[in-house]
């Protein structure tokens, strides 16, 4: 009898740390959900420059963040009713997730470096397309007052293309109704390129390295799964016997 209370209490607890696990799980599911959305959302005028304007990777992570979501409010319900062949079948998926979450961190990288490849080229193309596209003029302007920068790698940018384009007011320091472009003391003087850079390293290094930092704890719930699974078995041959 004594043995058959040691089972069940340490299956109860066990069951306690799962459910415990599948919360933080959920919550790690709407976090990167989240983060992928606002990065998408934060990145758009700069992605949109670049001729490497595919936000895939981000999309991807969003849509894994929403999968994980939904995947451990069910998981709550396979620990609350304790059937062993479910524990087995989501600690598989738990597994398969730690792999997804490692592809993901690693597509972000990947995205990283191509977006910084392609956004030179993408910027001095659309700074030639400047007050004729309006959508790449928006972005730039944009651009260039959120990061107090002007041209690509500085302000002489604007006045060295073919043919020679005047230095738009979203390069002004001082507010534009004040603004005399052809005064250096008025406008940004830095280029946006290494700005840009800078923010899309930091922002999304940051990101793809907290996916693969997480991608091992996954990893906690298949050993929590097993160990509950087996338990439950144990406890019924137990109750059999």
């Amino acid at each position: 009898m004594s043995k058959r209370m040691e089972t069940v209490a340490t299956m109860t607890c066990m069951k306690s740390l799962l459910m415990l696990f599948n919360f933080v799980f959920w919550a790690s599911g709407v976090l990167m959900l989240c983060i992928g959305i606002w990065m998408r959302i934060q990145m758009r005028d700069y992605v949109y420059l670049s001729t490497e304007n595919s936000g895939a990777a981000l999309l991807g992570l969003s849509s894994l963040g929403a999968v994980l979501a939904l995947a451990a409010t069910l998981a709550c319900c396979c620990t609350a009713r304790g059937h062993p062949a479910l524990l087995y079948l989501y600690g598989a998926f738990l597994a398969v997730v730690a792999l997804l979450e490692l592809g993901a961190g690693a597509s972000i990288y990947a995205y990283c470096t191509s977006l910084n490849e392609g956004f030179d080229q993408g910027l001095n193309e659309s700074m030639a397309t400047y007050a004729q596209d309006y959508a790449k003029s928006s972005h730039i302007d944009t651009m260039q007052t959120t990061l107090h920068c002007c041209g690509s790698r500085a302000y002489t940018d604007w006045l060295r293309m073919y043919p020679p384009k005047e230095i738009p007011l979203s390069c002004c320091k001082v507010p534009q109704d004040e603004c005399e472009t052809s005064n250096m003391e008025n406008i940004y003087t830095e280029g946006c390129y290494n700005r840009v850079l800078d923010f899309l390293n930091a922002n999304i290094g940051l990101v793809a390295g907290t996916a693969i930092g997480v991608a091992f704890f996954p990893l906690v719930g298949v050993f929590l799964a097993c160990c509950l699974a087996s338990i439950i078995n144990k406890a019924e041959y137990e109750q059999v016997a």
